[in-house]
């Protein structure tokens, strides 16, 4: 696959936007939703930390990925998720605030936690055969200067300057959602005599991490009793990762085109799958 300055330059500027974007609609009443909302909170982010990088771990074996395809799919369960998972919840009638609580939560997180994941992902798959670096502190310091300070700079700017805030903030959360699919839309243009060999290799994978790991969190709040909308909620902040931090991991961060392929997969498809579980949700609401 072939990345050049769409994945080196463009990209990180993009996603940086995206970030500060999130910070506009953010104030610090939220993270602190979190602490009022344990329960659910606590579901969400266990089940994002530590239920989603076990599933796609199984899947990846199951599946038996070549070992760079592996730490692909490896990464996009390491990823938060992002507006596209603010989205869905808003379309399906769920608890946005807790989505956008766990987004953020998440997010500030992450930063850190890539980096060490993807690096013992690496460890696993591609052992004595991995000549990729990932250095761990400067990765960590990239993400946060990507990722973080665009946040921090979008929640000052709510709090100095709101009007603008609420203006300037649907333009950005409807460019990150048109900019995830410009960007796997130019990535196909590029490759598209490879296209089909991509979904050969990982479709299958990456379709049944996104319907097992929606699935997942949708149990899990009936299992935990949680109302209505906040199972919707995790549903989709367990189900929809940040496929464009997913492709900066891979195809900047990295530098490895290959490890890009399952990012690609995955949000193509995740927005087929979102969909139909959404349409799923309201004919469950019909029958209940």
């Amino acid at each position: 696959m072939e990345a050049g300055v769409l994945i080196t330059v463009i990209l990180p500027v993009s996603l940086s936007v995206i970030m500060f974007g999130m910070g506009l609609s953010l104030r610090l009443a939220d993270f602190a939703r979190v602490l009022k909302q344990p329960k659910a909170a606590v579901i969400g982010i266990s089940a994002q930390m530590l239920a989603l990088p076990l599933i796609a771990l199984l899947i990846a074996i199951a599946f038996k990925l070549p070992p760079e395809l592996a730490v692909g799919l490896m990464i996009i369960s390491f990823a938060p998720g992002g507006a596209t998972s603010n989205m869905f919840t808003h379309l399906a009638k769920g608890d946005v605030a807790l989505s956008i609580s766990l987004t953020a939560v998440v997010s500030l997180v992450t930063p850190f936690t890539i980096p060490l994941f993807t690096l013992l992902a690496m460890e696993y798959f591609l052992g004595s055969a991995n000549t990729f670096e990932l250095p761990l502190l400067k990765t960590i310091i990239q993400l946060l200067i990507i990722t973080v300070i665009p946040v921090t700079i979008g929640m000052f700017m709510l709090s100095k300057w709101q009007n603008l805030a609420e203006k300037t903030e649907p333009v950005i959360r409807v460019f990150s959602v048109v900019f995830l699919f410009l960007i796997v839309l130019a990535i196909i243009l590029k490759n598209k005599e490879q296209m089909v060999s991509f979904f050969m290799q990982t479709g299958a994978a990456t379709l049944c991490l996104n319907v097992c790991v929606l699935t997942l969190g949708y149990f899990l709040g009936k299992f935990f009793r949680l109302p209505k909308k906040q199972t919707i909620s995790i549903s989709y902040e367990v189900g929809i990762q940040n496929g464009t931090l997913a492709l900066l991991i891979a195809g900047t961060l990295i530098g490895n085109s290959t490890m890009m392929i399952p990012a690609v997969t995955y949000s193509i498809l995740m927005f087929v799958t979102s969909y139909i579980f959404g349409r799923i949700l309201k004919k469950i609401e019909i029958l209940g």
